[in-house]
């Protein structure tokens, strides 16, 4: 028998109001410090942040328990003709989480010292993105390395570096990021004895400057603040071996001279450095926490309006000062797929098992949030201004699923501290 008591609301993309409860919803606002009845904020994207106005779609929903509360995901073969994607492995939809590596190979250069962790789409596609860890204990001497399949983008978590390019060198320390450019020959020669960091491979169009659309013309990342190499040049007659990357592979070859040989240049096709201290962080004055797009440093774009291949988006140190507002990065379940590492100190909503040089990866649906210390503490602290200090985080977003290297996969966790957890189910009359 039909329920004579289902009410619908009607109208096609128009923004709802509901609640099953009185007072559940929160007025004037999507994520007090505690809401109503013990209820959970979590906001559901169906599009990328940054789409347009028009084509963003979101809810924020106000439940019982958090999403991303629950066990692991196992394989189901219950409904053996549904969903089956031929030819691929299949890949669970869990939360995963990656300590430092402590088995990179020993005594290698930066080369032979990274390992590929996550990668979404292919490099012939010219879309998509890969990140990488490395561990250098030797500079790359004799030898170069060119990447075919796209753009550097290289984070030092440990020692600092300097990049010998074809148009210059620059020196690349923890907490400053460098750019070296899809086909551009360069080397890593060490600094202080070995190094340890991240890579972000674009595959896609090159890493530029986001808009700032309400912003206005200020904030963010400026671009005074980035800095390309004077002309160098390597007058070296022996041999020099070349190790390029070429569609997912590695060739090498020899020349009997450096590559490093360009005496003058000019144009906008250029390696560069950034110091992420510079970065002009801005967020509320007035409640609610940002959209974590309010902190993105560089942007690939798709070919959908408003959606990104991949952004690179830092959590640096700034002020705190939202009112009546959970402040760190609420409940969420995302279009977009989160790969997060951490250059040092804490990050404010995984304060325990996310350690510096470590990555966690949250593929696109999958429930996220802070933990549970994270959440108590934060539900329950004065909410004065806070200077949140000596942490930088950093995310690489893209809206293609990122799948975990074998290498990876062998060496993840679960990132389920919040599974089962102890969660207080909400208090409804």
């Amino acid at each position: 028998m039909r329920d004579a008591a289902l009410r619908y609301m009607t109208g096609f993309g128009g923004h709802f109001e509901t609640e099953a409860v009185e007072g559940a919803l929160p007025k004037g606002r999507n994520s007090p410090q505690r809401p109503a009845l013990g209820l959970y904020a979590e906001q559901l994207s169906g599009t990328s942040f940054t789409a347009p106005r028009h084509d963003n779609r979101r809810s924020w929903l106000y439940r019982m328990r958090p999403t991303a509360d629950h066990r692991p995901f196992e394989r189901y073969d219950g409904a053996p003709l549904f969903g089956a994607a031929a030819g691929e492995e299949p890949l669970a939809p869990n939360r995963l989480r990656w300590d430092p590596p402590t088995d990179l190979p020993a005594n290698a250069d930066f080369i032979d010292g990274m390992a590929t962790m996550l990668h979404a789409r292919v490099p012939e596609d010219l879309e998509g993105v890969a990140v990488h860890v490395y561990a250098a204990e030797r500079g790359m001497d004799r030898r170069v390395f060119v990447d075919v399949d796209g753009e550097l983008l290289i984070l030092p978590q440990q020692g600092a570096i300097e990049l010998h390019t074809e148009l210059g060198r620059l020196e690349v320390a923890p907490g400053s990021v460098g750019l070296v450019p899809r086909g551009l020959k360069f080397r890593v020669q060490l600094l202080d004895g070995q190094a340890r960091g991240y890579v972000a491979e674009n595959y896609g169009p090159p890493l530029r400057l986001p808009e700032l659309g309400p912003i206005g013309a200020n904030g963010l990342a400026a671009a005074r603040d980035f800095e390309a190499p004077v002309a160098w040049f390597e007058d070296l007659d022996e041999e020099v071996e070349v190790i390029q990357k070429f569609l997912g592979h590695l060739w090498v070859t020899s020349l009997d001279h450096s590559p490093l040989d360009v005496v003058a240049w000019h144009g906008n096709y250029a390696p560069f450095r950034y110091d992420l201290a510079r970065f002009n962080a801005l967020g509320t004055v007035s409640f609610d926490h940002p959209d974590p797009s309010i902190f993105t440093v560089l942007t690939s774009p798709s070919n959908v309006p408003g959606r990104a291949n991949a952004d690179f988006v830092i959590f640096p140190p700034r002020w705190m000062v939202a009112e009546d507002t959970f402040r760190p990065p609420w409940f969420h379940r995302n279009v977009m797929s989160e790969a997060m590492g951490l250059i040092h100190g804490e990050y404010d909503a995984k304060a325990e098992g996310f350690a510096p040089g470590g990555l966690s990866l949250h593929n696109l649906m999958s429930g996220h949030g802070p933990d549970l210390d994270s959440w108590g503490k934060a539900s329950e602290s004065e909410l004065k201004p806070v200077k949140v200090e000596g942490t930088l985080a950093f995310m690489v977003e893209t809206c293609w699923p990122y799948r975990p290297t074998r290498f990876a996969l062998e060496r993840a966790q679960p990132d389920y501290d919040l599974a089962w957890a102890g969660f207080p189910k909400a208090r409804l009359p």
